[in-house]
């Protein structure tokens, strides 16, 4: 099957979400709230997805969309899974660490993620068994070994107080002295990962369309995806431990407070 169509499909309707996120950044927006007061929704999340939405069925008639705003509608053998602003807290307070994600499911299989950082215009690309690549050039995760010489990432769902889980991981992991940031973007940060910036990512509670298109640029990169246990990586699964695989049984290790 000749993947590029879709990657091309995919790169098009980023740049196209981008645009919205780019016009509302200057414009202004108003700002919603849907489960709590820390998880927001603007304009820009909603024009961007319906925006993706039209041009992917557009190319491609017989295929579905999974999107973080408007879920799902029918079933296909072929499902775009898309966030259209990953990190809307970041956006709507002007931090520069927000992205489009784009994944094409085929057949239960990933075989295409795009990942585009709307601010500093750097689109990350895979395509299944081709590799991955940043601004059309190829990526590599980290040659880095060591834990403690490791740069991490985590996040954190919008009420902590409900769903304390990852506090447990997190205070293992500073205790360890190990060097931790929580940027606030999952899409990004799983891009990180496959570019070498990051060593290691790992989140609990997170949806499909957190982490389908970084997902697969991490694993076209050389790293490693796996749950809390090691166990296979499953889209929809709620736990994710993503490394460049030279750390990963350490991070699980740190992580189960070993």
């Amino acid at each position: 099957m000749d993947l590029k169509p879709y990657l091309d499909a995919a790169i098009d309707a980023a740049y196209l979400a981008r645009g919205i996120h780019l016009y509302y950044r200057e414009k202004g927006f108003a700002l919603e709230s849907k489960s709590g007061p820390t998880d927001l929704v603007t304009q820009a999340d909603r024009e961007a997805e319906e925006a993706i939405r039209g041009l992917l069925l557009a190319r491609f008639p017989g295929h579905v969309v999974l999107g973080e705003e408007s879920g799902q509608q029918g079933e296909s053998g072929f499902r775009w899974i898309v966030d259209p602003l990953d990190g809307t807290v970041n956006y709507a307070h002007g931090f520069p660490f927000y992205a489009v994600s784009i994944g094409l499911e085929a057949q239960g299989e990933m075989v295409v993620g795009v990942v585009l950082d709307t601010a500093h215009d750097e689109l990350f690309t895979a395509i299944k068994g081709q590799g991955a690549f940043l601004n059309g050039r190829p990526i590599q995760v980290s040659a880095t070994g060591h834990l403690i010489k490791s740069l991490l990432a985590t996040g954190f769902p919008y009420d902590v107080s409900k769903d304390p889980e990852n506090l447990t991981y997190f205070q293992r992991a500073l205790q360890k002295n190990l060097m931790v940031r929580r940027p606030g973007a999952a899409a990004l940060d799983l891009a990180y990962v496959a570019a070498g910036r990051l060593e290691g990512f790992w989140e609990v509670k997170l949806n499909p369309w957190d982490v389908a298109a970084g997902w697969l640029l991490v694993t076209e990169a050389g790293g490693q995806v796996s749950g809390l246990n090691g166990e296979a990586y499953a889209l929809g699964s709620r736990y994710l431990v993503a490394t460049n695989g030279k750390i990963h049984q350490q991070l699980l290790g740190v992580i189960h407070g070993k």
